[in-house]
C-alpha cells in the first residue's frame, strides 16, 4: 500500500509515516515544506492543484495535517484513493459524512475519538440497552504537542455544544462526574465536544458523553475554571511540563467496563491510525468510522498500548 500522509513530518504525522513503514508499507510525507515534505504542497492552495499532483500512485491518504476541510477527501476519491482521518472536530466529521466519495473514507481512527469508539461498541456488546454510556479520557499534559494540536484543545474553552442526546447545549469542560482510571486511581474529568460521543450516540442507538481531563489534577481544574474565563483559547500554551505522557481512556456503563491505557497519546494515536489506514482495502465507497469496521479485539497485539477491563457482574 502506497500512503501520502498529510502533515507527516508534524508530531504525530512523523510518527504515523513511521508506523506504516515498520508494517511495510511506502508511505510519503506532504507538506508546504520542501525540505521535509516528499511531496510537497500548500494544502490551503486555491483548487488544490500540488495536492492533487501528490496523489498520483497513492492508494490511501492519511490526514495527519490538522487541515479540515472536505474538498481534500473528494479531490482524494476523485483519483481513486481512500481516505483516513484522526480529527476529533465534531462539525468537520459531519460535513464529511454528508459527502457521497467514491472511495471509502474511514474517520475516527486515533485515540480519542478512535479507541474510545472500539470501547464504546465492546461495552455496549457487554450491556446492550438504552442507559447512557460514559467516556472518559485523561491525556498527558507532560507530552509536547504540535502547534494545531494544542490550538484545537484551547479552542473548547468557553464554547458549547449540543448534547448528542438532547440536544440541550453544554459548554465544554463543565457537568464534571468522577471516575475510578486504572492507574490513575479517582478523577474528576468535565464534557467535551469530541466528535466520538455523537457518531456512537447515533449509531448505538443510546446516550454517550465524552469527558476529558489532563493527569494533573491541577491543570483539569484549571480547564473547567477557565471555561468560564473571556478569552480563555488565548491562554499561553507552554504547560507541557507540569504533567507526564501518561494516558487512559475507559467506557463504562453500570457495572461494564473497557480501557487502554499507555504512553505518549501522539504515538499510540499513530500507531492505532496507521493500523486503521490498513482496513480501507476492504471497504466499500462512502463513509465509515473505526467501528463500525473493527473491534477491540482486532487491534493488533503489537500496539503500544495495554487493553483491559470486562463486564462486572458482583
Amino acid at each position: 500500500m502506497h500512503a501520502l500522509v498529510l502533515g507527516g513530518y508534524g508530531a504525530v504525522g512523523a510518527l504515523t509515516t513511521a508506523a506504516l513503514r515498520e508494517r511495510g508499507h511506502t508511505a510519503s510525507t506532504a507538506g508546504r515544506d520542501p525540505r521535509r515534505a516528499d511531496r510537497p504542497c500548500d494544502l490551503s492552495e486555491p483548487g488544490l492543484r500540488g495536492y492533487r499532483d501528490a496523489l498520483e500512485g497513492v492508494d490511501v491518504v492519511v490526514n495527519a495535517s490538522g487541515a479540515e476541510d472536505p474538498a481534500l477527501v473528494s479531490a482524494a476519491a476523485e483519483q481513486g484513493a481512500a481516505f483516513v482521518d484522526a480529527t476529533a472536530t465534531t462539525h468537520y466529521v459531519r460535513a464529511v459524512e454528508e459527502l457521497r466519495p467514491r472511495s471509502p473514507v474511514l474517520l475516527s481512527v486515533g485515540l480519542a475519538p478512535g479507541l474510545t469508539n472500539l470501547l464504546a461498541a465492546a461495552v455496549h456488546a457487554d450491556a446492550p440497552g438504552e442507559d447512557p454510556l460514559d467516556l472518559a479520557v485523561v491525556l498527558g499534559a507532560g507530552e509536547e504537542h504540535g502547534a494545531a494540536a494544542t490550538a484545537w484543545s484551547l479552542g473548547l474553552l468557553g464554547r458549547t455544544f449540543p448534547d448528542p442526546a438532547t440536544g440541550a447545549p453544554v459548554r465544554n469542560f463543565t457537568q464534571g462526574h468522577a471516575f475510578d482510571l486504572p492507574g490513575l486511581g479517582r478523577r474528576r474529568l468535565y464534557r467535551a465536544d469530541f466528535s466520538d460521543q455523537h457518531a456512537l450516540t447515533r449509531d448505538l442507538g443510546r446516550p454517550v458523553r465524552t469527558r476529558v481531563g489532563l493527569d494533573s489534577r491541577t491543570l483539569t481544574a484549571g480547564l473547567a475554571l477557565l471555561t468560564h474565563v473571556p478569552g480563555a483559547s488565548r491562554m499561553p500554551t507552554g504547560i507541557h511540563g507540569l504533567g507526564t505522557d501518561a494516558w487512559v481512556a475507559l467506557a463504562q456503563c453500570g457495572t461494564a467496563r473497557r480501557w487502554a491505557r499507555g504512553r505518549g497519546q501522539s504515538l499510540a494515536t499513530a500507531h492505532v491510525t496507521a493500523w486503521a489506514a490498513t482496513l480501507v482495502g476492504g471497504l466499500a465507497a462512502g463513509v465509515h468510522h473505526l467501528h463500525e469496521v473493527a473491534g477491540l479485539d482486532d487491534l493488533p497485539a503489537d500496539l503500544p498500548l495495554t487493553v483491559g477491563g470486562a463486564l462486572h457482574t458482583g
